[in-house]
């Protein structure tokens, strides 16, 4: 029986994951979703052609290999028609080889109309929420008053969606949120309804599946599963910055939850982090930069979100963030992507430690939103040249290998990939 492989983001999410499940994914038989909406942006980038998907599996685009949509993921309808709109565009047809949960939680127009209603109540507290339902389609789950993807094939699913819909608005009026003013791309909630409805007719030509099932029946034939996780770890409900978090688990503990599989099925647990770290929206962040380099290292990197168009807050790597998410995943390969945005720094910087009231600490404090985090800084030389013509881990600059070596040292966890550009065919293996 083989085990389920976990490739997951170590950070506040955008750390290159779609990418690097795309290189992976000639390995692999199945690449399954297990948590998460489309507030995931995963980008991929080939043949000159930039991709971005939001609820879709990274490995879609490799017609031989089957792709899941996990019970744990959210789906809103109308995106995953666009999503599906824009594959055929580029002679992708998902229908062949992608496969839906029945047990995924949908996300209703009234779920955004919610979303939006809450993050006005928030005032200056707002956490940043990219207004797409996930929270209350995640609160509406946990409630037991959701609906599923195998819902839209009852006799009842009309009576059970207008019930839920009279709730949510009757929730944003005690909210004072004008309702009659919301808009959803450009369109009343009624105007919008109408167009979630329409796109349902999509999702049930899909093979809907019970997918905890399906899984377990590919282990057990010695099928190679990839889990490909969305946001970061830092984000996570429970171990993340909390409230400045996502709604599901990010961590190798929801794939389990997720997809259906035992945690003695979990095998290698692949973790990505930046060479250096971004965030989106509110929330701590130690090691952020206001000067120059911060905004060098936005316009370089292009740190702009595939879900929001937001620009990304930029800093230099957080250690005792990064050795966290190992400690939390079971981390055993690290894949370091983005180092290339750092060629032309004369000197690049490091968050060994936190120093909070004078003293020196590894630890993630309960206080992370609250207390003043000093980040304690190593400094490195620059390698000061482009490293896309390296083809091995030996042919790199001995400057990043020396940076590199130091985050294995500091978080116990050796590095299996270092990605050199955003290409996909521009990785090095070691």
């Amino acid at each position: 029986m083989s085990k389920v492989d976990v490739l997951l983001g170590l950070q506040w999410g955008d750390e290159g994951k779609g990418k690097i499940v795309d290189v992976l994914t000639p390995d692999y038989d199945v690449i399954a979703r297990f948590q998460g909406g489309p507030n995931a942006g995963h980008t991929l980038e080939f043949n000159g052609i930039k991709h971005v998907l939001h609820i879709i599996p990274s490995g879609i685009f490799h017609k031989a290999k089957i792709n899941v949509i996990g019970n744990g993921v959210l789906i809103e309808p109308a995106i995953f028609r666009d999503e599906i709109v824009a594959l055929r565009q580029k002679d992708v047809e998902p229908t062949d080889n992608l496969y839906v949960s029945k047990k995924a939680h949908l996300i209703l127009p009234s779920h955004r109309l919610l979303d939006a209603a809450n993050e006005q109540a928030k005032g200056n507290a707002k956490i940043g929420s990219t207004l797409k339902g996930i929270g209350p389609a995640y609160t509406d789950k946990i409630a037991r008053t959701g609906i599923r993807v195998g819902d839209i094939l009852e006799f009842d699913f009309r009576e059970k969606y207008q019930l839920l819909k009279f709730q949510h608005i009757q929730l944003a009026k005690t909210l004072n949120f004008d309702v009659d003013s919301f808009r959803i791309n450009n369109m009343t909630l009624d105007e919008y309804e109408a167009v979630w409805m329409d796109s349902l007719d999509t999702l049930r030509k899909f093979k809907l599946i019970n997918s905890e099932y399906f899984i377990n029946r590919c282990l057990k034939e010695g099928k190679r599963v990839l889990a490909e996780g969305a946001q970061g770890s830092m984000l996570d409900i429970d171990f993340g910055s909390y409230p400045f978090v996502t709604s599901s688990s990010t961590i190798t503990a929801g794939v389990c939850s997720g997809l259906g599989v035992a945690p003695s099925s979990i095998g290698k647990v692949m973790g990505i982090t930046k060479a250096y770290c971004t965030r989106v929206g509110a929330g701590p962040f130690p090691t952020e930069l206001f000067d120059e380099t911060g905004r060098t290292l936005c316009e370089l990197g292009h740190e702009y979100g595939a879900t929001t168009g937001r620009s990304r807050r930029c800093g230099w790597i957080d250690i005792p963030a990064l050795r966290y998410a190992c400690m939390l995943n079971g981390v055993s390969d690290l894949i370091v992507t983005k180092p290339d945005v750092m060629n032309d720094f004369d000197e690049i910087k490091m968050c060994t430690d936190y120093i909070i009231n004078g003293e020196e600490t590894d630890e993630i404090p309960f206080e992370f939103n609250e207390v003043e985090i000093t980040p304690k800084l190593a400094v490195f030389k620059g390698w000061k040249q482009s490293i896309a013509d390296a083809g091995k881990y030996e042919e790199l600059p001995v400057q990043l290998r020396d940076y590199l070596s130091v985050i294995e040292e500091k978080t116990g966890v050796r590095i299996m990939m270092v990605s050199v550009s955003p290409d996909r065919k521009d990785v090095i293996f070691r």
